[in-house]
């Protein structure tokens, strides 16, 4: 496998990937509709030690997500672009945007739809998807 490079509309974040990228995951939550501007974020879960930054240092935002979880979401403090994103409680894993990849990893596609109770109603779920009404692996009291 070739790395994939990816990084911020300014050019000041470059990062590389060195896992293959085969299934991805839509979130319609609110954070990631407010994050992205869009009706849902694109995500790759890699492992922390596949993903590198190789130029830059983004910024960290720190929130509680609707799963109750402490989310860090890294972004260009210059252009604003989301890059990737950390749970406090798995730093072994980085959830990569990506829409920031230079070049969309070969076959890759959206295999599950997350948050779809919080999805916009232009948003278009394929139904052969998997979907879920919220985080399918969140604590009992998620929102």
């Amino acid at each position: 496998m070739t790395d994939l490079t990816g990084g911020c509309l300014c050019g000041a974040i470059r990062y590389r990937v060195s896992a293959p990228i085969t299934e991805l995951r839509a979130c319609h939550c609110l954070d990631c509709q407010k994050a992205s501007g869009a009706g849902y974020s694109v995500n790759a879960a890699l492992p922390a030690s596949a993903f590198t930054i190789t130029q830059g240092a983004p910024k960290r935002f720190e929130k509680t997500a609707a799963s109750g979880r402490i989310l860090y979401r890294f972004f260009c403090a210059d252009c604003g672009s989301p890059i990737y994103s950390q749970r406090q409680t798995t730093p072994e894993t980085v959830v990569v945007r990506i829409g920031t990849l230079d070049e969309p990893p070969a076959g890759a596609r959206i295999t599950t739809h997350i948050w779809t109770r919080r999805a916009r109603p232009w948003s278009h779920i394929e139904p052969r998807t998997a979907q879920h009404p919220g985080q399918p692996d969140a604590p009992a009291t998620a929102r």
